[in-house]
């Protein structure tokens, strides 16, 4: 399921737009907004995709960190748990006070 950051509905992972506010979950899902972020932030190095313990085998062997100009998008395409892609991004910082 993905989760839409303007209004908070939650949407299956094939759709491409919020069932609710009609907002493009490829740019405003929150996990569309995090990679951005996380992207965009000079102090992040690259970029950790963590998975549910009973994620699907796709999902499982896609976790691990990724240097930030190949981070995939989440949710995987193709993701086969009954609830859908669970995998979350996680900065990993090379700085982390000023």
């Amino acid at each position: 399921m993905q989760t839409c950051s303007r209004c908070n509905a939650s949407s299956p992972d094939t759709n491409t737009n919020c069932g609710n506010c009609k907002a493009d979950l490829r740019e405003f899902s929150n996990s569309a907004v995090a990679r951005k972020k996380f992207l965009l932030n000079p102090r992040v190095s690259a970029v950790r995709i963590n998975v549910a313990n009973d994620a699907c085998p796709l999902c499982y062997e896609s976790r691990g960190t990724f240097p930030k100009q190949s981070v995939p998008t989440l949710p995987h395409e193709g993701c086969s748990h009954n609830h859908g892609c669970r995998c979350a991004y996680e900065p990993v910082l090379s700085e982390i006070y000023p």
